[in-house]
């Protein structure tokens, strides 16, 4: 493994279990756009993506009805579904060994930025990062490319052979690819089978122990 200072996290999927939260989000907003889904199962595809694009995606609404899915999940999604969420086992550990061993961390992610500062904050995971960077509410910096693009820029630029982008989506992985960045996967998420291996990630780790070992194995 090569060594890498600077070390993006996505934030869903990668730090935390939102699943309950995102899927019952989910399942408000198309029931607001009269849309009943019989396999709950099926919500988990919102859990990466950025909403406006699953909304079509996955249910072939216009952008002009995805964008009001996507105001109907955030009616319920700062009240309640913002804390049907957990931090994932081994994660505070593997950030404190990670900042411990002088490394730069950093969260990028599709997700709103204010909805991620109160999340961090919440689960007392704010003070291993140096910079949050999430979407904008208006529906700007959507993509996750843009939301790396943006964190980069907020770290100062440091060169891109040093950072490493850690996420549990295929997305995370495309997204660090566009922007010529190495990409780590996370098995604990909700990754499809080979998912991870298939978008092209230079590293793929089972726990969060494993990867910070390997990361500050080579620091």
């Amino acid at each position: 493994m090569k060594n890498f200072d600077v070390l993006l996290f996505d934030l869903d999927g990668t730090l935390t279990d939102s699943a309950e939260g995102i899927m019952n989000c989910a399942e408000h907003a198309l029931n607001v756009m009269g849309i009943v889904e019989p396999d709950r199962n099926k919500l988990l595809r919102f859990i990466g993506p950025p909403l406006v694009d699953s909304f079509m995606d996955f249910y072939g609404l216009s952008r002009e009805d995805a964008m009001k899915a996507v105001a109907a999940y955030r009616e319920r999604y700062p009240v309640k579904g913002i804390f049907e969420n957990r931090v994932y086992e081994g994660i505070p550990e593997a950030l404190e060994m990670l900042k411990n061993g002088g490394k730069r961390l950093a969260v990028a992610t599709s997700k709103p930025e204010v909805f991620a500062l109160r999340i961090l904050d919440y689960f007392d995971l704010a003070k291993y990062f140096e910079v949050v960077t999430g979407a904008e509410l208006s529906g700007e910096r959507n993509a996750k490319a843009e939301v790396i693009a943006e964190c980069l820029k907020r770290l100062g630029n440091p060169d891109k052979e040093t950072v490493l982008m850690i996420g549990d989506r295929k997305h995370d992985v495309e997204g660090a690819k566009l922007c010529g960045i190495a990409s780590a996967g996370v098995k604990f998420g909700y990754a499809e089978e080979n998912e991870l291996e298939n978008a092209g990630a230079e590293y793929v780790f089972d726990t969060p122990l494993m990867l910070a070992e390997s990361v500050t194995a080579v620091g």
